[in-house]
């Protein structure tokens, strides 16, 4: 007799000495039994910090704008760049970001200054320009951290400002032939940079005539009298006695206002009338259908509030209120900074794992940050001010992120929300679910549409730290 054959013996000597069974089995028990189920989960469900606390205001006419007092500040933008291996070039209409080129539509003119540009490389700690010396040319930061060096209050160096990808410095040489460097300007990490000269820009100017009527006309703009944010200033008399003269004045306004027009999200739900009809119970299958499908949309539309390149957070913050990390991670002294650019901050949102990180930071310092209560969740703080989750800020493929900080209401000049109540067959405020028919094969259709968007009030209501590292554990 084989093994196998002696295995099969034992079993079977087993199965007869098994006891009979003597009740129902639960398997069997089952099938007169009510299962107790839970709604469809959804893992795609955050906490959407940023819906909750961005004040809303209604839009009438689906179109929100913003008047402002006018600004004479221009070519505040950045520069982008294209990469081919090792080489790096400048687009040539993004010269037009310099202040001396702003306006400036000659493409030929522009492309071959683009040409013009010699690619440099810089080490860390490398000086790139000092202070004092002739300004002759302009610096395009391509990649990497430029910090901007001062004399301290006793004479030491002091740090008055980081630089990273897309700035530009010594712009001003382009229509100043007397300038000079106020700073000194040292490359933090390893630098890559694109110069271009005076003397190549006076060269074409040369053959170019229209170039060298357009700096001719920028160098001849007279100086406006501004405040410190660029707003034409309101001439005012304080202090005086008897009886001299009271200046003059007005508030001008800004002659072309920026306009807020209200995004969408839509998508077309299908429910089968035989589903709709036959398997409502205990639980209604277009109510589930519909509640997952709005979930999806909040998502979405949480993610366009930051990330549109029209009305994002992210891309409309300006460039004056963009700070660079000192040491690349997210330390308590870069928060401080942030802080110190508006008034009235109402809320930080970073990523989870950049809160992660700047926690590590202040275990790094003995800070212990605290935290308040958020309809039963606990919130980090700093200087009192909360720190929101929001997964929706992306991560770069070198773990970099951004923290944003913002002041919000339309009362206090922040960021506010935009949408519209009352439309026609409203589910939410601004959220419509419309009855689309049904088809030929019995399909019913629902059209669900989310009207929303976001508007920064004054620059100064929304700041954001980039370029913040996340992976650095030491």
């Amino acid at each position: 007799m084989s093994v196998g054959s002696v295995g099969s013996v034992g079993d079977e000597v087993r199965a007869e000495q098994a006891p009979p069974q003597q009740s129902l089995g639960t398997a069997a028990a089952r099938n007169l039994a009510t299962t107790t189920k839970s709604a469809p989960q959804m893992q795609e469900i955050t906490s959407r910090w940023l819906l909750k606390m961005l004040p809303w205001v209604q839009v009438q006419g689906g179109t929100y704008r913003v008047n402002r007092r006018l600004t004479y500040s221009i070519g505040d933008g950045r520069v982008t760049f294209v990469q081919t291996g090792g080489r790096v070039e400048v687009i040539p209409a993004e010269l037009r970001e310099l202040p001396a080129l702003r306006g400036y539509d000659d493409e030929a003119a522009l492309t071959e200054l683009a040409s013009r540009c010699a690619q440099r490389e810089f080490g860390p700690g490398e000086a790139v320009v000092e202070a004092g010396a002739a300004k002759d040319r302009v610096f395009l930061l391509a990649h990497g951290r430029v910090e901007k060096i001062g004399a301290g209050p006793y004479g030491d160096e002091a740090v008055i400002d980081v630089l990273a990808d897309g700035a530009y410095f010594g712009d001003a040489a382009l229509v100043d032939g007397d300038a000079t460097w106020e700073y000194t300007h040292r490359a933090a990490t390893a630098c890559v940079m694109l110069e271009l000269t005076r003397a190549d820009v006076l060269n074409l100017a040369e053959r170019a005539g229209g170039l060298a009527a357009h700096l001719a006309g920028v160098a001849a703009i007279p100086h406006q009298r501004t405040n410190k944010y660029g707003e034409k200033e309101i001439d005012l008399s304080s202090g005086h006695v008897g009886e001299p003269v009271i200046p003059h004045t007005f508030v001008d306004y800004d002659p072309a206002p920026r306009e807020y027009e209200l995004s969408v999200a839509q998508t077309v739900l299908k429910v089968h009338t035989r589903v709709a009809d036959l398997y409502n119970k205990p639980m209604n299958q277009t109510e589930q259908q519909l509640r997952l499908t709005v979930e999806a949309l909040k998502e979405r539309q949480e993610h366009e509030l930051i990330n549109n390149r029209e009305f994002g957070l992210l891309a409309n913050c300006d460039y004056g209120q963009r700070l660079q990390p000192h040491d690349g991670v997210p330390s308590p002294d870069d928060m401080d900074e942030l802080l110190t650019r508006r008034r009235g901050s109402k809320l930080f949102l970073a990523h989870p794992k950049a809160i992660a990180a700047f926690g590590r930071e202040c275990n790094k310092r003995g800070l212990v940050p605290e935290t308040i209560d958020m309809g039963g969740h606990r919130i980090p703080t700093w200087r009192g001010v909360p720190i929101f989750p929001c997964n929706k800020i992306p991560i770069s493929d070198a773990r970099t992120t951004s923290i944003i900080c913002m002041r919000t209401g339309e009362a206090e000049q922040g960021v506010i929300g935009l949408h519209q109540t009352g439309i026609p067959d409203e589910l939410e405020p601004s959220l419509s679910v419309r009855f689309m028919g049904i088809d030929e094969q019995a399909i019913i259709s629902y059209l669900v549409t989310a009207y929303y968007s976001a508007s920064v009030l004054v620059p100064d209501a929304l700041g954001v730290l980039e370029n913040v590292e996340i992976n650095r554990w030491r």
